[in-house]
């Protein structure tokens, strides 16, 4: 991804950035496709693992040199006493590698850091509401 695009949606400020799915163009991320259990008789059986580039990051920070972007994933983990704990990984990645950024709740933020505006919101119904319906020729 370009480095120019990256400091625009990031800023040169070094200030942490809300929740985003960075795409890699690598195998950089191991998520787990339902829950690890225990058989009869202590056999263990793994959920399967699906591999892949996308990292969903709770926070995303780029350096201010734009050599590398600091990913923040935390999960909540739950103690047999009833106490939360919260773990945190951090991935500090290559710019050149990063292929796409995702948003979900903070596309406006982006948006708006890119100069544009967002887009009509769809309607209810099966009309999109984002483009016009033809209307009839009346002659």
């Amino acid at each position: 991804m370009d480095a120019g695009l990256l400091a625009k949606l990031f800023g040169k400020s070094q200030e942490w950035q809300g929740p985003c799915v960075v795409v890699l163009d690598a195998d950089a991320s191991v998520q787990t496709v339902g829950t690890d259990s225990v058989a009869g008789g202590g056999t263990k059986l793994y959920a399967p693992r699906a591999v892949s580039g996308r990292i969903a990051a709770d926070s995303a920070l780029l350096l201010a040199d734009g050599t590398a972007m600091m990913l923040i994933q935390q999960v909540r983990v739950r103690q047999a006493t009833g106490e939360e704990v919260v773990k945190q990984t951090l991935t500090i990645a290559d710019p050149r590698h990063i292929v796409a950024i995702e948003y979900a709740e903070t596309a406006g933020y982006a948006l708006q850091a890119m100069g544009l505006t967002a887009p009509p919101v769809r309607g209810s119904g099966s009309h999109s509401g984002i483009l016009t319906r033809p209307r009839p020729v009346v002659s």
